[in-house]
């Protein structure tokens, strides 16, 4: 039977998805996956689309879509601190040692598994050593490195790009626009550099634009991805999905903001000038602290600010 659900398009026939294509087809696919990437939500899509091709193909008695599917369990961060608990990871245990209802075999699809608690994550542990039979765990995260090796050593890895269509929040691509040219003014004529007031007053007001940009970006965003959720979904686990749901939409604007960093600076780096050459780089660099910081929970503005008066800074100084 055909998979109701398609690969992700940007993705189809890449090697990734091809290896897994060849070994659902042949049966041979592990038990434990790791899928990882810088989009959460593409990951989202590539588990559902392996788990309808295990739960609704030959020897299923009725199919449903992987998120309604009996044999299909998911677990999901919980709270504001976005924990994947102990006692959530026992009770998916408990759930997955079960017969499968309707279909050859179960799935369970831990998202952000890098949100594991250490309990938790030990718990789980002991699942990967001794998985229980006809069982698929597909371990999704966006930050592959921040679980525990013994974990990562135990699951066989897919890496995965960005399949995610460019940000279409309203007022963003203005917000581009506007930024790029800045940057150019910056690069300028030595007079446009002298005039340090109007290029700090136009850093303030993409600082405060860019706040406003990804909060109502993560309000429709919420909206529309809250009616899609399955009805046992806990609020719990609906404060931390819109959590994760705001930092992949702050990860993707700052990611768009190194490309037109990246875009703006062209001109310079096709003419060999090894200046613009050295402060791009500085400047990504700093854009990734920026990132990383975020992290940790620094406020997205902060990080923006620190981020532009350095950039400000560097591209004065060529």
């Amino acid at each position: 039977m055909a998979a109701s659900i398609a690969w992700p398009p940007a993705l189809a026939g890449t090697p990734a998805v091809t290896v897994i294509e060849r070994a659902l087809e042949g049966r041979r696919l592990s038990h434990s996956l790791l899928l990882h990437g810088d989009d959460s939500d593409t990951l989202v899509a590539l588990a559902h689309a392996i788990a309808d091709r295990l739960l609704n193909g030959a020897g299923a008695a009725a199919t449903y879509p992987p998120a309604q599917h009996p044999d299909c369990f998911e677990l999901r961060p919980a709270g504001k601190m976005r924990l994947i608990s102990a006692e959530a990871v026992r009770s998916l245990i408990g759930r997955v040692q079960v017969s499968p209802a309707v279909a050859p075999r179960k799935v369970a699809i831990l998202h952000e598994a890098d949100r594991l608690h250490l309990a938790a994550a030990n718990i789980f542990l002991k699942t990967l050593e001794e998985p229980p039979p006809n069982t698929t765990l597909l371990l999704l995260t966006t930050r592959p490195y921040a679980l525990l090796p013994t974990i990562r050593s135990r699951v066989l890895h897919f890496r995965f790009p960005l399949a995610a269509a460019p940000v279409t929040a309203a007022g963003w691509s203005a917000w581009i626009d506007d930024y790029r040219g800045w940057l150019g003014r910056l690069a300028g004529s030595v007079a446009d550099k002298r005039d340090a007031s109007g290029h700090i007053l136009t850093l303030y007001g993409l600082v405060a634009r860019f706040g406003k940009i990804l909060d109502d970006a993560t309000s429709t965003a919420w909206a529309e991805h809250k009616e899609k959720l399955p009805a046992e979904v806990t609020e719990d686990e609906q404060t931390a999905i819109e959590t994760g749901l705001a930092n992949g939409l702050r990860s993707r604007l700052f990611a768009e903001i190194e490309s037109a960093t990246r875009a703006s600076a062209l001109p310079g780096l096709t003419a060999g000038d090894d200046a613009t050459r050295r402060t791009l780089t500085a400047a990504v660099e700093n854009l990734e602290r920026a990132a990383g910081l975020l992290r940790l929970n620094l406020n997205e503005s902060a990080a923006l600010e620190e981020f532009l008066l350095t950039s400000l800074r560097l591209w004065v100084r060529r």
